[in-house]
């Protein structure tokens, strides 16, 4: 039985007890000898890792070259990068690492020109089982630009003593300018732990056999495994998420193990891989009972019995995947209720593709579909079906009421007083609501009593008996208030002048006067001007013309007499003109007088001027001079200030 193909030599194959696949192999030249079989998981998978600039130093344990943390590689010389680019000028082509990712890293080799092997990278690996066949390959990238010699590697497997196991040769690699996967297989006997090593081939006295390495690998290598869902050839499956279903996972084996074993194993949403409990043979079930939405990966582990405790001596099979879609959100709506006549609008969301269906023979597949001028016959239950494209479906549902509009006759518009009530009425209809529902007594009968407190206009909305074509109509209650009124401030004038009033009437629907009419230009008036004789107090009346009550507000306008200042006089006891009288000034309650002198110091202060100013200063007469008055009436009168002499 065959499992890897393409051998370039003489060999022959061996089945042993407790093995994947026995043979020997001869030296491998020129094509990659590879798994034809199934593969294991990676004992060893070298990516060299990721990031920017360039990565770190393997060390001398790993390879015999020497490392170059930046600027161009001479001779014997690598660098762990994740481009070629700057390197050689033209003497190389430009590539990324193997995997395309754009920071990935991988070893740049500039081989030696000495006629002498260098081992680009070396490692031992433990863990293996005996009689067990493995690959052991990697990624090898023809930098040259130009045949100068093309790069050749060697790959050794040695065991820990460092005698020779296998060796196989790539031959000159293309210059194609693409990565070539390179390596072979081999079985072990009775060792658990090998040196992987890969190096250069082509030794040069000139320079050339450059080279990019990337992503080496060493796994199992076993028979021929294929692997299906539901007894077919598909490899996937689609359902929909919180449904039930079963899944059939059927394997085939071919033989080349004498004692196998079989280990089901799955992969959910990337979590990593587990065994199914229970799912020992080529062929199982998987039950979904309320599936969760994700990626379900499954595959078949073989093995030899023997051996099946290690991972590392177990195949699998190509990886069957389980989908589990998203559930469909349907959503099904419309612009009802409606009047016969007006036009529907339904509309839904959820899915890939919509199928409606509904009353009067309705079907459509559009996602929003129309229907123009509807009758009652168009009233009902609309029913949307919606599919995703992963073939998951869901329903929604709207119904739409249809009706006439009915004739509404209200009372009408009203006027009250404020605190007085009246009832509201509407007819034509079979319900009714009024709103704003403040004032009312109920907000749902056809004649509500309304108490307002302020001018309304109160909404009544009547429907008929499907409460699909309401019709609407208002009534408007006018609250009139008593007038609440301002005469204004209390007023101060000097006898002789005038002041204005300022009245102010808050209200609707009133008239007003003032009284007494005395002293005033037009007792009709809100603002008149007011010219007493002697101090009078005005009061503002207004009268709710709707017979909604009186209000009422008083100003004071308080008369002065004109102060009468004279600017000189004679204190020298002759019983003439001793003081300084200022007429008038004792009808000012509250007000002030200051004296100064020429320097501003105050000679004199009194309040209400109880007695008049006879000339002197801390009970010394003052010499004859000019000083200077300020007068503070107050009682809302500006300052007054002048000048007096004093004469002898």
């Amino acid at each position: 039985m065959r499992f890897c193909t393409g051998l370039k030599t003489n060999f022959s194959i061996k089945i042993c007890a407790g093995c994947l696949l026995g043979f020997f192999l001869g030296t491998l030249k020129v094509q990659a000898q590879l798994c034809s079989g199934a593969l294991g998981d990676p004992i060893v998978n070298i990516d060299f890792g990721s990031g920017t600039g360039r990565g770190a130093a393997l060390g001398s344990a790993i390879t015999a070259y020497t490392y170059r943390a930046s600027g161009d590689l001479g001779e014997g010389e690598y660098t762990i990068a994740n481009t070629t680019a700057g390197l050689k000028g033209t003497a190389w082509k430009t590539t990324t690492d193997h995997t395309g990712n754009a920071n990935g890293f991988m070893m740049v080799i500039n081989s030696a020109t000495l006629a002498t092997e260098g081992v680009f990278y070396k490692k031992t690996v433990d863990g293996l089982c005996p009689n067990t066949t493995y690959e052991f390959s990697a990624w090898l990238f023809n930098v040259m630009a130009v045949v100068s010699p093309n790069p050749n590697v060697t790959f050794k497997i040695k065991r820990t003593d460092g005698t020779l196991i296998k060796t196989y040769d790539s031959g000159d690699l293309p210059i194609t300018g693409k990565w070539v996967q390179s390596g072979f297989y081999f079985t072990t006997g009775s060792e658990s732990s090998v040196v992987i090593s890969i190096s250069n081939n082509a030794p040069s006295a000139v320079p050339g056999n450059d080279l990019a390495l990337d992503d080496i690998t060493f796994r199992a290598c076993g028979p021929i495994v294929t692997s299906g869902i539901n007894s077919g050839n598909q490899t996937t499956a689609t359902i929909c998420a919180g449904t039930a279903a079963t899944i059939e996972l059927d394997a085939s084996v071919t033989s080349g193990l004498s004692t196998p074993q079989y280990q089901w194993q799955v992969n959910a949403n990337g979590a990593g891989w587990t065994d199914i409990s229970g799912a020992t043979q080529t062929s199982t079930t998987v039950q979904f009972a309320n599936a969760v939405a994700g990626s379900y990966l499954y595959r078949l582990q073989v093995g030899e019995a023997a051996n099946f405790g290690s991972t590392s001596c177990r195949v699998a099979s190509p990886t069957l995947t389980v989908t589990v879609s998203v559930a469909v959100q349907a959503t099904a709506a419309s612009n009802g209720p409606l009047c016969i006549g007006e036009t529907l609008n339904l509309t839904s969301s959820g899915g890939g593709t919509y199928s409606w269906i509904g009353p009067n023979n309705f079907s459509s597949k559009q996602q929003n579909p129309v229907v123009t001028t509807v009758s009652d016959k168009n009233a009902g239950t609309y029913t949307v079906t919606v599919t995703s494209d992963a073939g998951c479906t869901a329903t929604a549902q709207t119904t739409v009421a249809i009706g006439s509009r009915p004739v509404v006759s209200v009372s009408p518009a009203v006027t009250l007083c404020q605190g007085m009530s009246t009832t509201l009425t509407a007819s034509g209809g079979v319900s009714y609501k009024w709103t704003p529902a403040t004032g009312l007594s109920n907000a749902n009968i056809a004649s509500p009593v309304a108490s307002p407190t302020q001018t309304t206009t109160y909404k009544v909305t009547v429907s008929d008996a499907t409460s699909a074509c309401p019709a609407i109509d208002s009534i408007t209650v006018t609250v009139m208030n008593v007038p609440v009124v301002s005469a204004g401030n209390d007023k101060g004038v000097v006898k002789g002048n005038s002041v204005q009033l300022k009245g102010s009437i808050t209200g609707n629907g009133y008239t007003y006067v003032w009284t007494p009419s005395t002293g005033l230009n037009d007792a009709t008036k809100l603002s008149p001007v007011a010219k007493p004789t002697q101090t009078t107090t005005y009061m503002l009346t207004a009268t709710s013309t709707e017979g909604c009550g009186v209000g009422t507000d008083v100003v004071t306008v308080t008369v002065f007499e004109k102060l009468s200042i004279p600017n000189t006089f004679s204190p020298n006891g002759d019983g003439v003109n001793d003081v300084w009288n200022i007429s008038g000034l004792d009808s000012y309650p509250g007000a002030t007088l200051s004296i100064f002198n020429r320097n501003g110091a105050r000679l004199y202060y009194s309040v209400g001027y109880p007695k008049a100013w006879n000339g002197t200063y801390n009970g010394s007469p003052l010499p004859v001079g000019t000083y200077y008055y300020l007068i503070d009436p107050r009682n809302n009168f500006s300052l007054l200030s002048g000048w007096v002499c004093i004469v002898r």
